[in-house]
């Protein structure tokens, strides 16, 4: 149901971007270069109407209205960061530490008993980092991941989400895109050598190490956790965000353990349905590619990619990752 890079499925009259595989717009027949679907979805037949289209502007204005409706993210006073030393382009790989203090001053932690963080810290330690190694995924931290959905889908955030796919004809009920969410974020899927060793969440908000090196780790509340028992070191970092209240974005270089992250990008401050919010919806609409929003009257872009070597459902996409262009 997500938008597939190679179809036309909800993409007629899409804008054109090169960044695509192939063009769902009235002009893609001229130019000879229209996806194969193209005739079934949005020729005059088509059952794929140009209304199920997700627009530049739909994406301007509804990451405006999720940004409006992030009420759990931390409040100025709730975080006091040490940014240090800002390393160049060119210093990012030198996995030298310049900045001797930890990232964070202070964070209040009260905002971790927020429901939706709660069940977010939860989750957190339900995965080997070592890509390769089979995940063993046990009753409980089922349970876990079924209570964070449960949690975050009680947030008008992730209500107004499910509002605009619903609209879009991505989900016919909420049931379904629950459903979905858990397969596309938790199901489980090889980056080794055939092991069931990763999954979006795992990646994106967990981190995982692969090659010697650290892979994903996109949140701001993993990083403070183990930077406070020590196991995280911050070494510097390459961009300072856009905007000077939370969510903020920071690209950072550290060390998990000895293992080095040559640029990290993160958001600051924001709630967990935030960034599970934003990245489904950037995942949902422009898989593989830039997906550009405006946050606060920022502009901000999210990458993501889909794992394209297996699938559930009826070809559905795993999020392989997901992160801020910083």
């Amino acid at each position: 149901l997500y938008t597939a890079p190679d179809s036309c499925r909800g993409r007629c009259e899409e804008p054109y971007s090169e960044e695509d595989e192939c063009h769902c717009n009235a002009e893609c027949e001229r130019f000879h270069n229209c996806c194969e679907d193209y005739d079934a979805h949005c020729g005059p037949e088509g059952f794929s109407s140009s209304r199920d289209a997700i627009t530049d502007e739909d994406l301007l204005h509804v990451s405006e209205q999720l940004y409006k409706a992030d009420h759990n993210k931390a409040r100025p006073t709730d975080i006091a960061l040490n940014p240090q030393y800002q390393a160049s382009p060119d210093e990012t790989g030198d996995q030298e530490d310049r900045s001797p203090q930890p990232l964070y001053k202070y964070v209040n932690e009260e905002l971790f008993s927020k429901p939706t963080y709660a069940s977010f810290v939860k989750l957190l330690d339900n995965y080997q980092r070592a890509t390769g190694r089979e995940e063993d995924v046990t009753a409980e931290e089922l349970r876990e991941q079924d209570n964070f959905l449960k949690e975050v889908m009680k947030t008008e955030l992730m209500k107004k989400l499910f509002t605009f796919l619903h609209k879009k004809n991505r989900y016919g009920s909420e049931q379904e895109f629950v459903a979905d969410l858990k397969e596309m974020w938790f199901g489980l899927y090889s980056r080794g050598n055939g092991e069931q060793d990763s999954s979006g969440f795992e990646h994106v908000f967990s981190g995982e190490v692969k090659k010697g090196k650290v892979s994903g780790f996109h949140n701001w509340i993993r990083f403070y956790l183990l930077e406070k028992q020590g196991i995280v070191n911050y070494f510097s970092h390459n961009f300072n965000g856009p905007w000077d209240t939370y969510p903020d974005v920071l690209g950072l270089q550290f060390s998990w353990d000895g293992f080095y992250k040559e640029v990290g990008s993160a958001f600051i401050g924001s709630s967990p349905e935030f960034e599970f919010g934003l990245y489904t919806l950037c995942f949902v609409a422009r898989p593989g590619r830039a997906c550009h929003l405006s946050l606060g009257g920022h502009s901000l872009s999210i990458q993501t990619y889909a794992w394209t070597k297996s699938t559930y459902g009826d070809g559905k996409k795993y999020i392989a990752t997901a992160y801020v262009i910083s």
